[in-house]
């Protein structure tokens, strides 16, 4: 066997010195960035808000709009029911019409109904912004006047309507709401109810057949 010579076995020694070095430094690196990785979730998870624009983005809910148009202007996201404050929508209605639609719910919920709010007060500059998507979903200001009015007459607006999802809570106020004072208004909306105060005695009003024909919305 012919052995390697004594300046050749010390360069090999070397060369493996200086590799095992290297891929400690590559370790100690990968572990640290992994550190920083866990600290930032774990710094992200907390109460504290998130410190970049872009988190604010990405944490926002997806159906809100800014200001006017958004929660302030009376956006609710899926899911709020008539019991939850902190939402403009219903904060912002008619404080009469609200405790109505709440011991509605109360006695709904025996019946294993929940009386979701699709929408309920608005902002006239969110009315408005419904209003110019109606336009272009239903290609003229007439077809759309059937399905939302302007900011100056809407019931939205001035907090005297509230819209119920989902279709079991309408179909539950179209038979016993009357009892509550809360009344369709519209026959093409099922979902649109108002305050009606003589309607436990004398029953609810004849609903139009969309918003044109009532009269408020001609002022």
């Amino acid at each position: 066997m012919t052995r390697n010579p004594p300046s050749a076995r010390t360069a090999s020694r070397r060369i493996h010195r200086l590799l095992a070095v290297g891929l400690a430094a590559v370790v100690a690196a990968i572990a640290t960035a992994l550190g920083y990785q866990s600290q930032n979730a774990a710094s992200s998870s907390s109460t504290d808000p998130p410190s970049s624009s872009a988190a604010l983005v990405s944490n926002a809910p997806r159906t809100e709009h800014p200001g006017a148009l958004g929660k302030a202007g009376g956006a609710v996201p899926e899911g709020v029911t008539v019991f939850d404050d902190g939402y403009p929508a219903l904060t912002n209605l008619d404080p009469e019409l609200l405790q109505a639609l709440r011991t509605a719910a109360k006695a709904a919920e025996g019946d294993g109904v929940t009386f979701y709010v699709n929408s309920g007060w608005r902002s006239p500059e969110r009315q408005t912004q419904l209003l110019r998507e109606a336009v272009s979903k239903y290609g003229s200001e007439d077809e759309a006047a059937r399905w939302v009015a302007t900011a100056d007459t809407s019931p939205h607006v001035s907090g005297d309507a509230i819209d119920i999802g989902h279709s079991d809570a309408t179909a539950w106020l179209s038979e016993h709401g009357a009892e509550y004072g809360l009344c369709q208004i519209y026959r093409n909306e099922p979902w649109h109810y108002e305050l009606r105060t003589p309607a436990p005695d004398r029953g609810c009003p004849r609903m139009y057949a969309d918003p044109t024909q009532d009269p408020r919305m001609r002022r």
